[in-house]
């Protein structure tokens, strides 16, 4: 699997700018996505290389509309990670 980026928003509106940001930004793509309380915290998950990702998840902290609460970069996900990421990826599918 490639490298994840994770950006965690307080709105849904915030969490659908933060994926333009990164999209627009470096060659990501668009993996899944998390909604908790009702949708009051939303974290999206995007894949790419490393510095793709980085790029991304970067840009979206400084241009995104709403202030993430939290992000991260992963390197060469553990492979337990990835499972964990394809399962949501694989709910959504379900949903669509």
């Amino acid at each position: 699997m490639e490298s994840l980026g994770l950006i965690e928003v307080s709105s849904v509106t915030g969490a659908l700018d933060a994926l333009d940001v990164m999209c627009k930004t470096a060659n990501v793509s668009f993996v899944t996505w998390e909604r908790k309380l009702g949708g009051r915290l939303v974290t999206i998950i995007v894949k790419g290389s490393v510095a793709a990702v980085t790029e991304a998840v970067d840009a979206a902290m400084a241009r995104g509309l709403v202030k993430p609460c939290a992000h991260a970069v992963i390197a060469n996900p553990h492979e337990e990670t990835a499972r964990i990421v394809e399962i949501s990826a694989s709910r959504l599918k379900k949903k669509g």
